[in-house]
């Protein structure tokens, strides 16, 4: 379980050094592949948590970041789809 949640750390920044890099209409599949792999992190936090694998103190702090990075990266996310969307075309008169 270790070696996985090291693997999602890593992709998760992986993800997101791609995305930083990208054209503005490029970057949102990689955002939202960083979502994907950080909700699966919390997930995998969590089932150490309730196996007693990992303390309390630790995963409240571990799940703060997470929660930190979700609500960026939710934001970027979000900034993403507002700028690649179609403009509203203007109203008659």
């Amino acid at each position: 379980m270790g070696q996985k949640i090291d693997n999602l750390l890593a992709e998760i920044i992986e993800a997101i050094s791609i995305a930083i890099f990208l054209k503005q209409e490029e970057k949102l599949p990689y955002v939202r592949l960083a979502i994907r792999k950080t909700d699966t992190l919390k997930i995998f936090l969590m089932i150490l948590w309730e196996t007693k694998s990992l303390d309390n103190k630790k995963y409240i702090a571990l799940s703060e970041k997470l929660t930190e990075i979700g609500k960026m990266l939710g934001g970027w996310n979000g900034q993403l789809l507002k700028q690649n969307s179609p403009g509203k075309l203007p109203r008659e008169k």
